[in-house]
């Protein structure tokens, strides 16, 4: 679905990496993972070196008069051997500007090489919005946009972030910088929940299979459009998403065959998120990428539990979820990747879902049971979710996977 290249790569090595393997099943006693299990760091730019021809302004770091220059984070610590690293920003690009990031871990007495996390821009350009292939060594791999340590490779506990702006007609801006680091942990589910009754928040109910054969230069629609479909869906709650002139320019009032298109924010997010050389819409940074260039802010993240999501429900942030496996209810009865949202719990702890994959948009806002969603989620992405909110919107406290410094 929308994340079957990557799945690939990435289930191959779950059981290592997440401890799926070791994750109990649905009749297991509720308990806490261990709280080391992942952490969150908003890097911050004046503690990292600025080198020639960046400058750092109030708005973040941008270029002053070059064509392009680099920052690079100072090194941060993780309070844990950490497995995985996802990298997250948010950036504007105008005048055909874009930016590259880059990461290096250290630990065990060594540091290994600076491994391309993703080269973005908000613009359609192939060779600027692409995750990069073809980078494991005995350190490990990217997988799209996840680096992954190799299972035969000695510790890592630090990292470091470096940035590079490359202007076009403009310079880039970048406003935020951040990385979620993980390991192996146990889960047990269902999480007891914390009686948070909320339903909809008001989010919008796009279904990705309308579009199903639209746009097959940015995979086609239907399955392989559900993070673009969940992402849309988000921002338009939050009023962030494209305007009338910008539907008109892309996708435009009808197709081909001169129908109208429907909720068409669906097809100019897919364009907008669109990673060339994983060839899908899927990439989890460029989704939240998007959303921050659209003035929310926005990052990937892991939560441990749908206890921790309710929280995010409470503060009325719903959230974007990646799943994974067979769950009860679903369209299409199991999956090898798909994106899906959270918008409220019932009374018994169940989840609320606007999930894009269903026929019409009046089939969108389901219920799956918490064990089954647990299963699914914390079995199948080891908890991952995109975070977007505006500003006037707090962050829940006491999470390990949020930046306690944004």
């Amino acid at each position: 679905m929308g994340r079957r290249s990557k799945f690939a790569v990435h289930i191959a090595v779950l059981a290592f990496v997440v401890g799926v393997a070791a994750i109990s099943g649905p009749s297991a006693s509720a308990k806490n993972p261990d709280p080391a299990s992942v952490s969150f760091a908003r890097l911050t730019f004046s503690a990292g070196t600025v080198g020639p021809g960046v400058s750092l302004g109030t708005k973040g770091l941008t270029l002053s008069h070059a064509a392009e220059g680099t920052w690079t984070s100072a090194p941060q610590s993780v309070p844990f051997d950490f497995d995985e690293l996802v990298a997250s920003w948010n950036a504007t690009t105008p005048g055909g500007s874009w930016i590259t990031i880059e990461m290096a871990a250290t630990g065990s007495g060594r540091t290994t090489k600076w491994y391309t996390m993703g080269i973005w821009t908000s613009d359609a350009t192939p060779a600027h919005r692409t995750s990069v292939g073809g980078q494991g060594d005995v350190d490990g791999f990217v997988a799209i946009d996840t680096f992954i340590r190799d299972k035969q490779a000695a510790a890592l506990n630090s990292y470091q972030i470096k940035l590079t702006l490359h202007a076009g007609t403009a310079s880039p801006i970048v406003h935020f910088i951040g990385a979620m680091t993980s390991a192996a942990s146990t889960y047990a589910y269902p999480s007891e929940s914390r009686g948070v009754v909320r339903d909809d928040l008001g989010v919008p109910t796009y279904s990705q299979e309308i579009h199903k054969g639209e746009f097959p230069q940015y995979d086609g629609g239907g399955e392989a459009w559900c993070s673009p479909t969940s992402t849309a869906m988000i921002l338009d709650h939050w009023h962030a998403g494209p305007s009338a002139a910008e539907l008109a320019a892309f996708p435009g009032a009808t197709k081909p065959d001169g129908t109208p298109y429907v909720d068409p924010q669906v097809d100019y997010a897919a364009q907008a998120v669109y990673d060339w050389h994983y060839q899908g819409a899927g990439n989890w940074p460029f989704n939240a990428a998007y959303a921050g260039n659209r003035g929310l802010n926005a990052f990937v993240t892991r939560l441990r539990s749908l206890a921790e999501a309710e929280l995010f429900i409470k503060a009325g942030i719903p959230l974007v979820a990646s799943i994974n496996g067979r769950l009860p209810g679903f369209f299409f009865g199991k999956t090898s990747g798909h994106l899906l949202t959270i918008v409220g719990f019932t009374a018994n702890g169940d989840v609320i879902s606007n999930d894009p994959a269903v026929p019409t948009d009046s089939e969108v806002h389901k219920i799956y049971g918490r064990a089954d969603f647990e299963q699914v989620w914390l079995g199948g992405s080891a908890g991952i979710v995109y975070v977007i909110y505006p500003s006037t919107k707090s962050l829940p406290t006491n999470v390990a996977g949020l930046p306690h410094n944004w």
